[in-house]
């Protein structure tokens, strides 16, 4: 049991932290990214490596910091998987112009701090970073663990990618947003999401009795996790063991669907479940036949699965640093991307317009005024023509559509909130926006 109670403290002090100055205040007692450089410290290298330096799923090491600097970039080695095809196609050419002044363009922070963009990606936790203006690569470095062939966990980004499917479906008309959950998915008749529709459910406007406060070992997202397959179970384990079998345990509502945004993972698990029955497909392969293929991309992604070989749709995508780009890059172009229309440009301009601002200021985030939250992506006031995926412990997919410009990054930051990549990161992207507007006059 030592070995459950440590991983569940790491994960709790990490995860648990809610505000800048309590995220600022964990990483400050943690190593920091040079220090904990996965291959500085020899972590997973040896034939065996040492036993100090393995990574195990089993021992719930994979979630221990520094060694997940080296797990979030083989997910694959350490659990079962579903694989995302890339297609027997050429890889779409992404053209270089690198520009060697970004790394020396300056910011303040929200929390006042001078900086560098170089300084902020060791401030951070970068894996790899690569910035595209109007199309080309300007910038890429990879860190640690990661490099150009090796795909990472998209945590979260992971909602949006399942968002854009049902949103693509539903314009195709075999997906109705306005029909009850129940309609496509009648085991959830005893759930929460009885009287909820759809459109509720993609927009995480669900009100559910649910808790990700890590610190409370009775808290929901203590079984969500497991019967997702992403930590092992402790002895005498009586929980779901399966996505599915955990979201028919969701009975009690805390408040009315609709009325306010509450960033609730089970809802991207409830919609991923949708998508499969409108589609009749599994979703690695729907991804796969929708986007992968059609983009050209260098590699296959993947899933990682539970028990059952479901995919995690709240948080199981893996991909290269370079497909994520083409992803980014094909909604900055409204869904046109390699010669095609991969995804429709009414769903891309959905998306843009965001959803109702009252209903997300009543979460509270107060790195994010004016944002809201459509289709599963984080989407920032008309004006400053941002839309982004979001991920835990630093993961992002930014398209600034007024700097024609995509920021992809993954990370591996030991607070996994994101209260403390914001203060850095946001005021960052726009630094290197307007610097690339400003000098391709």
């Amino acid at each position: 049991m030592m070995v459950f109670k440590s991983m569940y403290v790491f994960i709790a002090l990490c995860l648990g932290m809610s505000g800048i100055a309590s995220a600022q205040q964990a990483a400050s007692n943690l190593p920091d990214a040079k220090a904990s450089d996965p291959k500085a410290l020899g972590i997973m290298q040896g034939f065996p490596p040492a036993p100090n330096l393995q990574v195990k799923f089993a021992d719930g090491s994979m979630w221990a910091f520094p060694k997940m600097r080296w797990s979030f970039s083989h997910v694959r080695e350490l659990g079962p998987t579903s694989n995302v095809w890339r297609g027997s196609g050429k890889a779409t050419v992404l053209p270089k112009n690198i520009n060697k002044t970004l790394d020396q363009v300056t910011f303040t922070s929200l929390d006042g701090q001078n900086l560098t963009w170089e300084q902020s990606l060791a401030l951070n936790y970068t894996d790899g970073i690569l910035v595209m203006h109007k199309g080309k690569i300007v910038y890429e470095k990879y860190f640690g663990a990661l490099n150009e062939r090796t795909p990472h966990i998209a945590m979260s980004m992971t909602k949006s990618f399942v968002g854009t499917l049902a949103a693509m479906l539903a314009e195709e008309g075999k997906l109705d947003t306005q029909a009850l959950v129940t309609q496509y998915v009648p085991e959830l008749k005893d759930t929460v999401y009885a009287d909820a529709t759809v459109r509720q459910v993609m927009d995480m406007t669900i009100s559910v009795q649910y808790s990700e406060k890590y610190s409370d070992p009775k808290a929901e997202i203590w079984d969500y996790i497991r019967a997702g397959g992403s930590m092992p179970t402790p002895p005498n384990y009586s929980g779901p063991r399966s996505l599915y079998e955990f979201l028919q345990n969701l009975k009690t509502k805390d408040g009315e669907h609709g009325n306010a945004f509450a960033y609730k993972t089970p809802n991207a698990e409830v919609l991923g479940w949708i998508v499969q029955r409108a589609s009749g497909k599994a979703t690695a392969e729907l991804l796969s036949e929708r986007i992968w293929q059609k983009l050209g991309t260098e590699e296959d992604a993947y899933f990682s699965t539970d028990s059952m070989g479901t995919s995690v749709a709240g948080g199981g995508l893996n991909t290269t640093l370079r497909d994520l780009a083409r992803v980014g890059e094909m909604f900055r172009l409204n869904g046109n991307f390699n010669g095609q229309q991969i995804v429709p440009a009414s769903v891309v301009a959905d998306i843009r317009r965001g959803a109702i601002k009252e209903n997300f200021a009543k979460a509270g985030y107060t790195t994010l005024p004016g944002w809201t939250y459509r289709n599963m992506w984080w989407v920032a006031p008309a004006e400053q023509g941002v839309m982004t995926m979001r991920g835990i412990h630093g993961q992002t997919l930014w398209i600034d559509s007024k700097s024609d410009m995509v920021i992809a990054r993954y990370a591996s930051n030991p607070v996994a909130a994101n209260p403390a990549n914001d203060p850095i990161s946001l005021p960052a992207y726009a630094a290197i926006g307007a610097h690339l507007r400003a000098t391709s006059k």
